[in-house]
Parts: structure tokens; C-alpha cells; sequence
């Protein structure tokens, strides 16, 4: 019997690292990315803070490949200022991206799901959304944004047979972070009990795990970060 995953984000990064993981595990999967995703059953490009732009691709998806079993929202961009540099456009295009991409996904794939009374939701967040981070201010507003909209869905949607979920990883080794990243800098990962950064594979092991694994989790919040957070 055919799963359909739905993606967004997963031309690269978490994202495609998530894709290939629920491809390998039987999953049959679909991408919604500015970029092609061309290891996909589907890969649709646009922009996910378009919510009729995603709309549409979850139509197209759904008629492709039927119904979406499961979402999970990958899609984002990381950039660090500090709060005086943060521009109303900037704090504007972080939200729209993280916050909108996440409703907008949410709204398109959440009617089918609760009429035939099952599905998974994953959603990325971030570790800095529970720590914090010195020049990461819009950046983790965005991802706690993404937290706090995981677990009100949740307590919403659970006793329809939708399970609601988050991933907050901590620095993870993808193209997102740049070579020069402090997060990158030996010193930085020093202080990590894992010495090193999270790799994606990891990270999509996590998701994988919320989608498959028990029912019992709803509202949850896994962190794999390396001992960032504990």
C-alpha cells in the first residue's frame, strides 16, 4: 500500500536528507522547494510563504500520487545580525518563511487528514528556540513560533488521529551553515559532549521516528543537538 510524505524543503539540507530517509523506508514522497527535489516521486517548485502557491502543489501532489499521510516542514533559512541590524524586512521574511511556510503547509494537507481520521505532522524547529543564541533573535522567534504553533495543532487535531510533532535539532552540518560559521569553529564544537556538529541523516532518523513510531507521541519536542541543550 502507497504512503505519500509530503516535503517542503527537500531539495537540500534536512530536507532531502528527510525525503531520501522516508524513500528507503517505503515511503513514497514529494517535495515542495524554490528548487527541484529530482530524487522524488514528485517535486513541485515554489515558494512555501505562497499559501495558493502551496495550495496548488498539494493539489497537484494529491492528484499525482493520493492522499498525504504525512507532512513534514523542512523548509527555512538561517542567516545571524544582531538585534539592532534585524530589519522589519528581515524580521518580516524569517516569520513568512518559518511561521507562514509551516500554516500554509498545515492548511493545505490538514482537511484530508482529519476526514480520513489519521496522519503525522513533523515540523523543524530548532534547538535555538529552546536556548537561544547570541545573534539569532528573528531566527529563534521564528523557530519558537514553530514550537508553540506545533503544540496548540496538537492538542487540537490529536483526538481525530493526528499526531502533531516537532524536531529541534542543534547546528547540523548542511549546507545552511557556512564554512566560516562560529558554529563550525572547533572551540564552539569543544564544548559540545558529542564534539561534533548533528549530521541530517540524523536528523531525518529523529522525523522518521514521530511519522512511524508511537502514537503516544503528540506535542512532542525531540532535540537531537549533539548535548547542545540538555
Amino acid at each position: 500500500m502507497t504512503r505519500v510524505a509530503l516535503v517542503t524543503g527537500a531539495a537540500s539540507g534536512i530536507g532531502a536528507a528527510v525525503s531520501t530517509h522516508l524513500a528507503e523506508h517505503g515511503w513514497t514522497v514529494a517535495g515542495l522547494d524554490l528548487n527541484p527535489a529530482e530524487h522524488l516521486s514528485a517535486s513541485i517548485s515554489l515558494d512555501v510563504s505562497d499559501a495558493d502557491s502551496v495550495r496548488r502543489g498539494v493539489e497537484t501532489v494529491t492528484a499525482q500520487l493520493g492522499p498525504i499521510e504525512a507532512l513534514v516542514n523542512a523548509a527555512g533559512l538561517y542567516e545571524m545580525l544582531p538585534v539592532s541590524e534585524i530589519t522589519a524586512a528581515a524580521w518580516t521574511r524569517m516569520l513568512r518563511i518559518h511561521l507562514g511556510g509551516l500554516r500554509n503547509a498545515v492548511h493545505a494537507v490538514l482537511p484530508g487528514m482529519l476526514e480520513r481520521g489519521s496522519g503525522a505532522i513533523v515540523a523543524i524547529s530548532s534547538e535555538l528556540a529552546i536556548g537561544g543564541g547570541d545573534g539569532d533573535a528573528h531566527y529563534a522567534a521564528a523557530k519558537g513560533c514553530v514550537v508553540g504553533f506545533v503544540r496548540s495543532l496538537a492538542a487540537e487535531v490529536a483526538a481525530h488521529g493526528v499526531r502533531v510533532n516537532s524536531v529541534a535539532p542543534g547546528p547540523t552540518d548542511t549546507p545552511m551553515l557556512a564554512p566560516d560559521s562560529p558554529w563550525r569553529d572547533p572551540a564552539y564544537l569543544a564544548t559540545l559532549p558529542a564534539g561534533r556538529l548533528c549530521t541530517p541523516g540524523e536528523i531525518a532518523h529523529a522525523v522518521r521516528f514521530l511519522i512511524d513510531g508511537p502514537a503516544f507521541c503528540v506535542g512532542e519536542v525531540l532535540s537531537p543537538n549533539s548535548g547542545a541543550v540538555i
